[in-house]
């Protein structure tokens, strides 16, 4: 039998170099692109070894060579750069609502009707961009949280917090027309896990559509009970049809 995704978190390990969890990226962004060592060796001018070396974390990556990977590989410099997945106190105490305050990564889960299964995303939050806001990734629909940049669809984008809410608006990208967003209440109040609106770009089929997200600090254990807070419930309708909106509270 296959690991849970908690225990797959939780798995214990020889900790990894940063040089190893950026060559680590590397290899994920690299296959998912389908591209083999030696043609994304010649698009950086690289030798085939010093690229399994990058991979491997035998060597370190400077910041030139790092700039031209990510944009022979099509994606953000950022996303080849190691986020700790603990907290870290990078949030100004005055701005964040309670929830994000020191968060540099969470996670969001999504119930899809279309093929009744569990839609797994991991937000990672890079650098300041403006006052009160963040460059953030999504990685969304993915096999296992140890290879979670393998996903079936990527977004960037920015975080920004509000008085009344926190907004993250993404872009896919690979399909730049695709924009969604996800849009939390804001609570002073801390708790380890936040409901939210994602709203975004159905294709198959296509559409627009809104639905649920459930946010979280930590992987949650995902047992019956969880998935059927996920699905859209009989308060979820009778709301839905006295306001005549979706709306999460």
């Amino acid at each position: 039998m296959g690991s849970s995704p908690l225990s797959e978190v939780r798995r214990k390990a020889c900790p990894m170099t940063i040089s190893q969890e950026v060559g680590k990226k590397l290899n994920t962004f690299r296959k998912a692109r389908g591209l083999t060592l030696e043609a994304l060796a010649r698009q950086v001018c690289k030798s085939k070894s010093t690229l399994s070396k990058y991979e491997k974390g035998e060597i370190s990556l400077d910041l030139e060579t790092l700039y031209e990977l990510a944009q022979a590989l099509e994606i953000h410099v950022e996303q080849l750069l190691y986020v700790p997945p603990e907290r870290t106190p990078i949030w100004d105490s005055t701005a964040s609502p309670a929830f994000f305050k020191g968060l540099s990564r969470f996670y969001g889960y999504i119930f899809d009707g279309r093929a009744n299964q569990l839609i797994r995303c991991v937000f990672d939050v890079l650098a300041p961009s403006e006052e009160n806001g963040y460059k953030t990734m999504m990685y969304m629909n993915f096999r296992d949280y140890a290879h979670y940049e393998d996903c079936e669809n990527t977004y960037w984008g920015y975080i920004k917090h509000f008085d009344a809410l926190s907004r993250i608006s993404l872009t896919n990208q690979d399909t730049p027309m695709e924009q969604a967003s996800v849009q939390v209440l804001a609570s002073y109040l801390d708790s380890q896990t936040k409901w939210g609106l994602f709203t975004g770009f159905s294709s198959r089929p296509m559409m627009p559509i809104a639905t649920k997200i459930l946010l979280s600090k930590q992987v949650l254990k995902e047992d019956e009970g969880f998935l059927k807070s996920l699905k859209i419930s009989r308060e979820d309708i009778r709301i839905l049809k006295l306001y005549n909106m979706l709306s999460i509270t």
